[in-house]
């Protein structure tokens, strides 16, 4: 069974920084892709950016590019998403997930999520 928690989300202003983390358990795969998305009140979720756990090529949306930067510490198996420069319209719910055994595309197929973690920026 895998098990994905999220930490590090809380209130910050624009312009603030933050570092999520995600604890990831029970995985039986070598290499995969883990994502960080979010979902706002009343929005559709979207990817945020994702990560090849084997060779370390990244992904992200437009709307972070040059902001954040995810990343993954292997021998630990926890992912991070460090948030910098952050706006008001980063208010969201944050949650990670990884691939199972549905091959990811992008950020398309991800099996396994975490409960998320709430980030809220004020301006």
């Amino acid at each position: 069974q895998v098990y994905l928690m999220e930490s590090g989300g809380g209130s910050v202003q624009a312009g603030g920084s933050l570092r999520l983390s995600c604890a990831a358990s029970g995985y039986s795969y070598d290499s995969y892709y883990m994502a960080w998305f979010r979902q706002a009140p009343g929005k559709v979720r979207e990817g945020v950016a994702f990560i090849n756990t084997n060779d370390g090529s990244t992904g992200y949306a437009d709307s972070v590019k040059g902001r954040f930067t995810i990343s993954k510490d292997n021998a630990k198996n926890i992912l991070y998403l460090q948030m910098d420069n952050l706006k008001p319209e980063d208010t969201a719910m944050y949650y990670c997930a990884a691939e199972g055994e549905v091959v990811v595309v992008g950020f398309e197929g991800y099996q396994y999520w975490g409960q998320g973690t709430q980030v809220t920026v004020s301006s």
